[in-house]
């Protein structure tokens, strides 16, 4: 198959026959190219924070995942979006399928990196808003801070944190967030 080109509105059926090597996502039915892989950081941070979510969850009905895991955001049908999350937690286990999550997960996390703040904070945001995403984080390195968007109705509600992180959407869970960044130190 040909790459994607940018001026053709795909499907998820059309997302899953680009076997060329590279990561894509695609919002609306347009492909966006994912850069290369994160640098060390971003992972050192991401896997931090995928720890600590990870050891909490242990014995509790939800599960968590790591990129690349495929998150079809439109739950009625409607693959046109398909992102790939940094770090995603599902509770509702009926959205996991063999191909990963159709439907909004209930946490969202993605790592900042300069390849991909604008599609994080502004393209990527509003579809995890649309789709109704309960919490979504955006973790900055630069800041060493998370934004914590907890959804309320078809509004985010921002809370910033620099030390500890609460979890809303998963009642008890506490992020050390010194921890997951002293990986910048």
């Amino acid at each position: 198959m040909p790459l994607p080109q940018r001026e053709r509105k795909y499907t998820y059926a059309d997302y899953c026959t680009w076997d060329d090597g590279e990561r894509w996502e695609l919002i609306d039915g347009v492909p966006y190219l994912m850069s290369p892989a994160p640098g060390r950081r971003h992972q050192e941070i991401s896997g931090a924070l995928f720890n600590q979510l990870y050891n909490f969850l242990e014995d509790k009905p939800c599960k968590i995942y790591s990129a690349p895991f495929d998150v079809r955001l439109a739950a009625d049908g409607e693959d046109d979006t398909v992102c790939q999350p940094d770090i995603i937690v599902v509770c509702d286990k009926s959205k996991l399928d063999d191909k990963g999550c159709k439907g909004a997960p209930d946490l969202v996390i993605e790592v900042l990196s300069p390849s991909s703040t604008r599609m994080d904070v502004v393209v990527k945001f509003e579809k995890y808003r649309e789709a109704g995403v309960r919490e979504y984080w955006i973790v900055s390195p630069d800041e060493r801070s998370v934004q914590a968007f907890l959804l309320d109705g078809e509004r985010y509600y921002v809370t910033v944190y620099t030390d500890e992180a609460p979890v809303q959407t998963l009642a008890g869970c506490v992020i050390d967030l010194k921890k997951a960044f002293s990986a910048l130190d």
